[in-house]
């Protein structure tokens, strides 16, 4: 059986029966928690299809084994093969704070195009949380991944450049705002509306598909009122070019004002009732309130690039923590996509073969699922559910489950690989 590349036709995946998958191992813990997974999805490989299919991995470099062994942190060799290849999967690199080079992670967002930071937060029975009903929990998050503070636009105080947006604010009456002019630095916060349209488009094709009910348009319009604001009347926009299909609350506020409360409400609740997509928003702040008392009104979830890393990182942490949450960055169009584990690296637990994979093989399951393997998929999200149900658990939950049988990472891995052997 030879091994192909992925492609894309005719706007649909192809992939052949022995894919060629590129993976990153990562920096860190990295090496090990990939090693653990990858025996976890070939034995789901091997379960689903009994050697009719099987993955060809490619190893990659990025990171601190890349910059060891070629001088760059980001070789071009991996960015060319990634692009090549379209989908791979990664452990987590290191990004220094305050300095150093910049984050690889969103480097390879910006240079593949990977517009939609996908993560699902769902809540597998046993895990360890900090509120009463973690089970309500089950969101999508769908953040946009190129654009906001993340483009990198940053100047330092005293610079030519800092210097230069000095003025231009000043010539346009804007000075004064600035409390203090001459030691402040400044990032700057692009929003488009063609970024923003494409990752709302995907929210609502994905609320389509599967059959959910409330797109959640999640910004802080109320006071970044040109960006965050317009992101907001961006996502209205683009649900109105789907017609009758969605109830948007545009619409409720149109029949409020023409027909009163009353007439509205009535609208509303016909359209909960019947089960078409309604597309809402919330203000950040409250969505954070919302999501904590009530998280069973949100579906899907679509937001701009820093509030979505917040959300995805604060809902993770009501269902266990980042630790088993996973993550896809995805471009719907040109079908490119890498899936990652969403912690850091651990620098410190590195080599000690006692940190939790979970996160990196459900990024894995997510990406068996993308391209059309959805056995393996579920075979991997069936025995993770079982594993933790069943208390077999790596250090981080057994520290909070009494109980519990506590295994290293690799112990952890061979354990998921039996459990899917075994069905």
């Amino acid at each position: 059986m030879a091994a192909e590349k992925i492609t894309k036709q005719n706007g649909k995946l192809q992939v052949p029966d022995n894919p060629i998958i590129p993976f990153i191992a990562g920096d860190g813990i990295g090496p090990e928690i990939w090693a653990a997974a990858k025996d976890v999805f070939d034995s789901a490989v091997q379960k689903a299809y009994h050697g009719k299919k099987k993955v060809e991995w490619k190893q990659l470099l990025a990171g601190e084994a890349a910059f060891d062994k070629t001088g760059e942190w980001l070789p071009q060799e991996t960015v060319d093969t990634l692009i090549d290849n379209l989908v791979a999967i990664k452990g987590p690199l290191t990004t220094p704070i305050g300095k150093g080079h910049r984050s690889i992670n969103v480097t390879l967002r910006q240079k593949l195009d990977l517009y939609a930071c996908y993560r699902p937060v769902k809540y597998f029975d046993g895990s360890p949380s900090p509120v009463v009903h973690p089970e309500r929990v089950d969101i999508d998050v769908f953040r946009e991944n190129t654009e906001d503070i993340y483009a990198g636009i940053d100047f330092v105080s005293g610079s030519k450049e800092a210097e230069g947006l000095l003025k231009l604010l000043d010539e346009n009456g804007q000075l004064d705002k600035v409390r203090f002019p001459k030691t402040s630095n400044f990032a700057i916060k692009p929003v488009s509306e063609e970024g923003s349209k494409r990752i709302i488009h995907a929210a609502i094709e994905y609320a389509f598909d599967h059959n959910l009910q409330h797109v959640t348009l999640v910004h802080k319009g109320n006071i970044m009122k040109k960006t965050e604001g317009s992101f907001k009347q961006w996502g209205y926009e683009e649900a109105a070019t789907y017609g009758d299909k969605i109830f948007s609350m545009n619409t409720y506020d149109q029949i409020k004002a023409d027909k009163g409360k009353k007439a509205a409400d009535d609208a509303l609740t016909a359209a909960e009732y019947s089960g078409r997509l309604i597309v809402n928003d919330v203000i950040t702040d409250n969505f954070f309130q919302q999501s904590l008392l009530h998280p069973e009104n949100f579906d899907v979830v679509v937001t701009m690039n820093l509030n979505g890393d917040y959300i995805s990182d604060a809902l993770a942490a009501q269902v266990g923590g980042i630790g088993i949450s996973p993550g896809g960055n995805i471009n719907y169009e040109t079908g490119q996509a890498i899936f990652e584990a969403t912690h850091g690296t651990a620098p410190q637990f590195a080599g000690q073969n006692k940190l939790n994979p979970t996160s990196l093989i459900l990024s894995g399951a997510m990406m068996f699922a993308y391209i059309g393997w959805n056995e393996v998929a579920d075979l991997i999200q069936k025995a993770i559910a079982e594993a933790i149900k069943g208390k077999h658990v790596t250090l981080d939950f057994a520290r909070q489950l009494p109980g519990s049988e506590e295994l290293s990472t690799s112990e952890y891995g061979n354990f998921i690989s039996k459990t899917i052997e075994g069905y």
